[in-house]
């Protein structure tokens, strides 16, 4: 029987007499990590404290100073002041009776979400404690405004992907519980479909313009999930020509594509219970974007590494772009892939960083057409997709699909574009005054040096230092072991082993 790793959720917050029968250890490691989540707390809101929040309290203190020194009241103006109060209050009550929704008297319909963002000025998709620049605060609080949901905990809610800082997406999905106009049998009828709440028009008018809800689909059954039932993830990753080798990082490519092992081409996240890191890469490829050549030279023309997998690693695709990188410098050959997919040989991975993920994006998601869930199931990781899973079979002629067609709005679409647009127009005409810039520096300096023109157009995205003398992969320093990751965690009681001990890669 192979072993099981799990996460060991122990109860928070226990009682005097449980802590009493606690060993001394771990009575030792709950101190320690609450002085350590205490000293991150204050780190935390010691950045939030800016320049302006000391001048108020200053302000506060010279206030309460005024007020010390003020006369007592006499006892009418007393009266009045508590009358004031007293008619503020009532007010307020009123107006806060009129904002209350009673959702107990609203339907509710299943659906898939589809909305484009631009990560550049966000922290990443998940909500944060520490900070409100996410995608999923904005997106909740128009859903909470709009009065499409009751709360967060209430709305049956999954997410596709979970894009980090900076990352965008083209076509990210949600799953949620929004109120409708219509009870469940009726909420397929054709009439009622098209006489719906306009679920995106309602939300892009709250939501930034950055973060926009592209449309909507119905769903049959109430446990579809946008997470556990999405077959394929397709990302795009941009970047400029540069001095890059395109055809040897397509040979790259080709060798990426297999069910492998992929532990040495993301960061591990062995903390939070990932231990089994074999995924199954469908296809990655090297293409030009359209329009994306420069007219003057060949460096500035725009490329995209395109990857589709049925689930990805943490930083998995920056970590294939960074080696992809190297390769196309040819700083490494196309083959140290299959040296690092070959665990056996290569089990801990050589040092290196990720390429950033500013011109990264979740460009498609593919879902099948009946949910791997039943009612009474809790979700399972094995349900992502974890490992390789078999060519969808088609819905049989006489079995309903779980999911709808995406439903458009054309003044919506309309709109949408007009904002993209704009967003468009801003960057474009920084870039071409940029490109400009650069064509007049290069001219110089080629009639005036007679040098060869630089070509550095990739080394932003190698987020890292230059070194004077490269070194292979191969031959650098490791990281960790999978299976020393594991034992650390065993003993820090952060996880459980059940059965018996065997390969980590088997687990």
């Amino acid at each position: 029987m192979s072993a099981k790793i799990q996460i060991n959720k122990r109860v928070k917050g226990l009682p005097r007499e449980e802590l009493e029968k606690l060993p001394k250890s771990e009575l030792i490691d709950k101190i320690i990590q609450l002085e350590a989540y205490n000293f991150q707390l204050k780190n935390i809101l010691n950045k939030k404290l800016s320049a302006e929040d000391n001048k108020n309290n200053d302000l506060v203190e010279e206030l309460n100073k005024l007020n010390d020194q003020c006369t007592i009241r006499t006892h009418e103006e007393d009266k009045d002041q508590q009358t004031l109060r007293d008619d503020m209050t009532s007010q307020s009550g009123k107006k806060d009776k009129k904002r209350q929704f009673d959702f107990s008297k609203c339907f509710k319909r299943h659906v898939l979400m589809k909305f484009l963002y631009f990560g550049w000025d966000y922290q990443g998709f998940a909500c944060q404690e520490d900070s409100n620049a996410t995608i999923e605060y904005h997106l909740f609080r128009a859903l909470t405004r709009a009065c499409l949901i009751e709360s967060r905990n209430s709305s049956n809610y999954h997410r596709c992907g979970r894009t980090d800082k900076e990352v965008s997406a083209f076509c990210q999905v949600i799953s949620i519980d929004l109120r409708s106009k219509f009870p469940p049998e009726q909420q397929w009828d054709e009439n009622c479909l098209k006489k719906e709440i306009d679920y995106c028009g309602l939300l892009n008018r709250i939501l930034p313009k950055n973060i926009q809800c592209i449309a909507w689909m119905p769903l049959r059954s109430p446990v579809y999930s946008a997470r556990f039932d999405c077959i394929g993830r397709t990302y795009r990753y941009y970047f400029p020509h540069g001095d890059l080798n395109i055809e040897a990082m397509q040979r790259a490519c080709n060798l990426l594509q297999t069910h492998g092992d992929f532990r040495n081409f993301c960061k591990m996240d062995v903390h939070n219970g990932v231990t089994n890191y074999m995924r199954n890469l469908q296809s990655a490829s090297v293409h030009a974007c359209p329009n994306g050549k420069d007219e003057y030279k060949s460096g500035y023309s725009m490329y995209f590494l395109e990857i589709k997998a049925n689930a990805f690693l943490w930083h998995q695709i920056r970590c294939i772009m960074a080696i992809s990188l190297l390769i196309g410098q040819s700083k490494e050959d196309p083959e140290v892939i299959t040296e690092l997919l070959d665990v056996e040989k290569n089990p801990c991975k050589p040092q290196y960083t990720p390429a950033i993920g500013l011109p990264l994006n979740l460009f498609q998601c593919d879902f099948r057409d009946k949910t791997c869930r039943r009612l009474d199931e809790e979700p399972t990781m094995e349900m992502e997709g974890i490992m390789s899973e078999p060519a969808e079979a088609p819905v049989e002629s006489n079995e309903v699909s779980d999911i709808g067609h995406w439903i458009y709005n054309e003044e919506n679409l309309q709109k949408l574009i007009e904002n993209v647009q704009s967003e468009w127009t801003q960057f474009s005409i920084k870039s071409t005054m940029i490109r400009n810039v650069l064509h007049n520096l290069e001219n110089l300096l080629e009639n005036e040096f007679k040098t060869t023109t630089v070509q550095s157009q990739v080394l932003l995205l190698q987020d890292c230092v230059k070194p004077r003398q490269y070194q292979k992969l191969l031959t650098r320093k490791r990281c960790e072991s999978l299976e020393n990751r594991i034992e650390h965690f065993v003993k820090k009681q952060r996880l459980i082993v059940t059965g018996e001990k065997t390969e980590a890669a088997d687990q």
